[in-house]
């Protein structure tokens, strides 16, 4: 199947929150981790989001010339030709993106999808983050209230992120306490300032005790409660039950249990990188121990090109990363849900 059109994308968003279940968003940085995934979704007979940092796209344009628009783009165009090889529907996602990246990534890649649309065409990308919570919260809504208007001209779906989440992701930390809580006033100040879905579409990132990283199962307290009392608060006020599509940041080292009731309260996107760098990465490093004599030119000798050709031990790593990318569709109720 095709990359997603904004049409099957909004169904996708739709069927995910009225069945309770999440598409997980697997970050990639190399048309290898991009294969995996695509190859896990399509085990899991899962639709899904595939999505890029800042620091994923810069990476993408090639070390030595660093452009953030450039990896993207290159990105979004690779997969439109790979994705039509297997039988599930992707979603293409920038993933967050800070105030002061917000002219070097976020807007003139909407502006590509504008001028596609324009022409007759698709959205280069399905939806965009923006990154608000290191600024106030009244800022964060303004610009906010920018985006989605930019977006909506582009027939993307925006994501923003209302309250903080903790740990390090792309060189951004936050540390880790009470911040971490969305309050039920944010969630209504953000609705006051972009409506449900009349003034465009739009996922939210509200925190609950979310920590990017790496971290045991239990180590992180999450409170996935919050969700609801705003889901509630919102509903309330504007007489609709479950109003909000939510997206659930830092989830590595979160109880499955969690996850689950996190995903009872509207959370229809669930972001997954720590694991699946991990289980892309483990493979090639069994590799390389056991065939330490092959991969090197040990003591003048000519070494084993069977052994280290980046295929045979890249084909471990997207094998590894693609088992992980199924597991997370089971934990995320979304197995089997590909729309047909």
């Amino acid at each position: 199947m095709p990359i997603a059109s904004p049409e099957v994308y909004a169904e996708m968003l739709d069927r995910a929150k009225a069945g309770r279940f999440a598409y997980p968003a697997i970050n990639v940085t190399s048309s290898q981790t991009l294969n995996a995934a695509l190859k896990g979704f399509a085990d899991a007979e899962s639709d899904g989001i595939i999505q890029v940092s800042t620091g994923g796209a810069e990476y993408l344009s090639g070390p030595s010339v660093k452009d953030m628009v450039t990896g993207a783009v290159a990105f979004a165009a690779y997969a439109r030709e790979v994705a039509k090889n297997y039988p599930v529907n992707i979603a293409l996602h920038t993933d967050h993106c800070p105030k002061d990246k917000l002219d070097k990534f976020v807007r003139p890649l909407m502006g590509i999808s504008q001028e596609r649309v324009k022409r007759g065409e698709e959205p280069l990308f399905q939806s965009h983050m923006w990154d608000g919570s290191a600024v106030p919260v009244a800022e964060n809504m303004e610009i906010a209230a920018q985006l989605l208007d930019e977006a909506a001209k582009g027939k993307i779906v925006l994501e923003i992120e209302v309250g903080v989440v903790g740990g390090e992701e792309d060189g951004v930390e936050n540390a880790i306490n009470e911040k971490l809580y969305t309050t039920v006033e944010d969630g209504l100040a953000m609705v006051e300032a972009l409506g449900l879905g009349e003034k465009g579409r739009y996922m939210a990132a509200l925190t609950f005790g979310n920590v990017h990283g790496v971290y045991k199962p239990g180590n992180v307290k999450l409170r996935p409660e919050v969700l609801d009392h705003i889901q509630m608060a919102v509903g309330a006020k504007y007489g609709k039950e479950k109003p909000l599509s939510l997206v659930f940041h830092g989830g590595s080292g979160s109880l499955l249990s969690e996850i689950r009731e996190a995903l009872d309260y509207g959370v229809v996107k669930m972001n997954i990188d720590t694991d699946t760098q991990y289980t892309f990465t483990r493979p090639v490093a069994d590799h390389m121990f056991r065939n330490y004599d092959g991969v090197l030119k040990v003591d003048g000798e000519v070494g084993n090109k069977k052994m280290y050709d980046p295929r045979v031990w890249g084909k471990a790593a997207e094998t590894g990363m693609a088992a992980r990318v199924v597991e997370a569709c089971e934990h995320l109720r979304s197995t089997g849900t590909r729309m047909k």
